[in-house]
């Protein structure tokens, strides 16, 4: 008698089990919704369990390689800016510098990521970007900035904060080039 209640008491291996997969499944979804939907072809709902792993490993995959290549520039640029040979760098490439400021904002589906680079004298204030960003409908998740010789660089990372709504990138980026020019 002991034993069956003790048993009793335990959750059998099909209860174990079913909160296992639905667990899993639950992962598997929430894994979906961060890929961008650009890399679906078809709906979400329409592609099978196994499809969204692999694309979700294939959206890893290309988020990896872009990293990689831009810490490669990064690093080409870094070296190539020395405090010796910075006015060399400046005229070599006047052109760059007569084009700033520039803002360029990418969609990512339910992310948003905002890039602005300009000169010291034409500053503004980071935070004048984020209040943009949020009253729009993004959360801010990360936001950073350099200076680099005579250039600020600017960097954001936002998240949509409901995705039905999204954020409307056009009405975005027209405040921002308000903002910086």
């Amino acid at each position: 008698m002991k034993k069956r209640s003790d048993q009793s008491s335990k959750p059998d291996r099909k209860t174990i089990e079913k909160n296992r997969r639905d667990h899993m499944k639950s992962l598997c979804f929430k894994l979906s919704s961060l890929i961008p939907s650009h890399h679906f072809k078809a709906s979400k709902d329409m592609i099978s369990q196994q499809d969204q792993l692999d694309l979700a490993s294939c959206y890893i995959k290309q988020l990896r390689e872009r990293v990689d290549k831009l810490k490669g520039m990064k690093e080409r640029a870094m070296k190539s800016i020395k405090p010796n040979n910075i006015n060399n760098i400046m005229d070599e490439t006047n052109d760059f510098c007569s084009n700033l400021p520039v803002v360029e904002l990418r969609d990512l589906g339910s992310s948003i990521e905002v890039i602005l680079i300009s000169g010291l004298q034409r500053s503004f204030m980071l935070y004048e970007v984020i209040s943009i960003l949020e009253e729009e409908g993004a959360e801010v998740v990360s936001a950073s900035f350099s200076t680099v010789g005579d250039k600020v660089f600017h960097s954001v990372h936002a998240q949509v904060k409901i995705s039905r709504l999204g954020v409307e990138t056009s009405r975005v980026c027209q405040r921002l080039h308000d903002l910086v020019f």
